[in-house]
């Protein structure tokens, strides 16, 4: 991961606390990470979070400026080797999957197909995940080329068991590294 940039994205699940945690092992490999949020996700965690771990910028608004003051959903694709989300969920895969740009990570997921490899990290309600419009969607971006890890069956915030659990930060990781390698 040395010397490679990756746009991490975090959307507005519970699971984003995970995020945290992951763009740290980034980090710690030695990529340059940049992070996107939905303003959803920083109900969750706050920005600064993500400001500390990776000492970069991190960004929440289409309409906030960059370093180079270019379009943030060009920039920060352009610079990626690699896009992140994690979570994923239903309403940004759905959105993902329709070509929906109406926010900051939905505008970065649309510019960054055939710009650099794209993983998912899904998490969300057992039913959201097994419902036939999430099921018709990853399989239309799994389609394009946009790769899943996850996600996993386990304790899910709504206190049931199933799948919707999304990956640990290693698991993440290890496919982000895998993917790079290609």
């Amino acid at each position: 991961m040395s010397g490679r940039e990756v746009l991490l994205c975090v959307t507005g699940g519970i699971a984003c606390y995970k995020s945290a945690d992951l763009a740290s092992k980034l980090v710690q490999a030695g990529a340059g990470v940049h992070v996107a949020m939905t303003e959803a996700a920083t109900q969750f965690v706050a920005p600064l979070t993500f400001q500390t771990l990776t000492a970069r910028q991190v960004f929440t608004s289409l309409w906030q400026a960059t370093e180079d003051f270019r379009s943030q959903h060009l920039s920060l694709t352009g610079s990626a080797d690699l896009m992140i989300v994690a979570p994923a969920t239903a309403n940004f895969l759905a959105k993902m999957a329709c070509g929906i740009a109406d926010d900051l990570v939905s505008s970065l997921a649309l510019s960054a197909q055939g710009a650099c490899p794209i993983l998912l990290a899904p998490a969300m309600n057992t039913r959201m995940w097994q419902a036939p419009p999430t099921r018709a969607n990853v399989e239309k971006l799994r389609g394009w080329g946009v790769q899943f890890v996850g996600p996993e069956e386990g304790r899910l915030a709504c206190d049931t068991v199933g799948p919707g659990r999304m990956s640990e930060s290693e698991d993440i990781l290890a496919r982000a590294v895998e993917l790079l390698r290609k």
